[in-house]
């Protein structure tokens, strides 16, 4: 699985999993997503992101959620 979307990085949000770099959390998305918000409102309430952005964040959580380590390239 490519999960080449997320990066950690200890400079942006205290190094938590972000989307390509910017200052939305996967932690963020996975928990509008538990809210009830679909995919299309997230992607319009940040217009800067894609539809694959959303999926590699719930590929990541759910993996994340086997608690199996997963190497992701560092900034």
């Amino acid at each position: 699985m490519v999960l080449d979307r997320i990066t950690i990085d200890p400079r942006v949000m205290g190094g938590k999993p972000c989307i390509r770099g910017m200052r939305v959390t996967v932690g963020a998305i996975v928990g509008m997503l538990a809210e009830g918000h679909s995919a299309a409102e997230i992607l319009q309430l940040y217009p800067y992101l894609e539809a694959a952005d959303i999926t590699q964040a719930l590929s990541y959580a759910a993996l994340r959620s086997e608690e199996r380590e997963i190497e992701l390239k560092q900034a």
